[in-house]
């Protein structure tokens, strides 16, 4: 990483020439994961053929599948009652699946509201059925979550729904919530960036696109006694059960395979305990530069900022529209917020390595040194 000289404008690069992405999705993927695919590509074994032309019923896929699913049980600690889905649509899709599926039609289900994904699965829930809101942060424009005391749980819910990280707002539950029900997880930005509870869960989804691997595939995690009490009937697309069974359609066989690739990467540095402890440093480095000045102002609660968003203003817009410019060209790029709430925002996912906040934290010293 090249380091800047007094007030002259700092240039980082990754050894490689690659700029430092903190893009909140599709986000940056592992380096080593990329050259692997470039290595495979055109010609992926000694098939003659690539990876995007191959047969989803062939061999060679089957085998990625099942590897994939393989390292996800592994790294999670799931046990055989557990169905491991590669599914399409995204979280978006998810919103009403979930609640087609398990929201009894003389029943409930309980959402926690704790910013605007989670407003959106519970608006889905709500067209289906009767959706309560147990506890919602909106009040303070969702900058904290809110305190399980406070919770209105129904102990009859069919289900208590949470989204474990907000990328716009930058807050994520620290600890998983305690509920009589079984939980539902959006965990589309902090999958397998911690370990969890898995028997607390009753399903968990993910799209791929922060985590995981690229933009086309949804995670979906189903335990087999939660996925009994579905009901029925279903659209056959839109049943969980269909494609628990068996490989019913067309899978993204390109995204699945990155995937598979993102969880061998993960499974090398030492699973779960060792992402954890590694976006551990990396959020608490760039908190602790945020809060060192009265320059930078982080928009999250302290005790519920997120480790994988990391939101920020600035003492002006102006500022905070020169700071994404000035980053961009010394090769940071991806820190403007959300359109919805403004300021900045850094993502620094399980991909995104420790040199990459170094670097942000030196350009921030570099900003406000020319500009606070």
């Amino acid at each position: 990483m090249t380091q800047p000289e007094a007030l002259q404008t700092p240039v980082y690069r990754t050894a490689s020439g690659r700029v430092f992405n903190f893009s909140a999705g599709p986000a940056v993927l592992p380096e080593p994961v990329l050259l692997e695919v470039k290595e495979e590509l055109p010609v992926y074994r000694n098939l003659g053929t690539s990876i995007l032309e191959i047969s989803h019923r062939s061999p060679e896929y089957a085998e990625i599948d099942a590897s994939a699913k393989a390292l996800l049980r592994k790294l999670l600690g799931l046990g055989e009652e557990w169905h491991v889905l590669f599914l399409q649509g995204g979280a978006s899709l998810q919103f009403h699946q979930v609640p087609l599926n398990f929201l009894p039609k003389d029943g409930s289900a309980d959402y926690l509201i704790t910013g605007a994904w989670a407003q959106k699965a519970y608006k889905e829930a709500k067209f289906l059925g009767n959706a309560r809101v147990a506890a919602s942060s909106e009040d303070r424009n969702f900058s904290y979550i809110p305190d399980p005391s406070t919770w209105e749980l129904d102990p009859k819910a069919a289900y208590l729904h949470f989204t474990s990280n907000n990328t716009i707002y930058g807050t994520q539950f620290q600890t998983e919530p305690e509920a009589e029900v079984p939980l539902v997880c959006d965990a589309s930005s902090d999958f397998l960036s911690r370990r969890i509870t898995p028997e607390r869960y009753g399903l968990i989804y993910a799209g791929a696109q922060k985590n995981v691997g690229p933009a086309g595939v949804t995670v979906v995690l189903i335990r087999d006694d939660f996925l009994q009490r579905r009901n029925q009937p279903l659209p056959t697309m839109l049943d969980y059960g269909t494609h628990a069974g068996k490989l019913f359609n067309t899978p993204p066989v390109f995204a699945v395979y990155i995937v598979e690739k993102v969880l061998r990467w993960l499974e090398g540095l030492g699973g779960l305990p060792a992402i954890e402890a590694i976006n551990d440093r990396k959020a608490a480095l760039l908190y602790e530069r945020i809060d060192r000045t009265d320059f930078y102002r982080g928009t999250a609660e302290p005790g519920a900022r997120s480790k994988m968003n990391v939101t920020f203003r600035l003492p002006t817009e102006e500022l905070e529209q020169r700071f994404v410019a000035e980053a961009k060209q010394a090769g940071l790029i991806g820190l403007k917020g959300h359109r919805s709430v403004g300021g900045l925002r850094a993502s620094i996912y399980n991909a995104c390595p420790i040199e990459a906040v170094e670097a942000l934290v030196s350009f921030m010293d570099y900003f406000e040194q020319r500009y606070g």
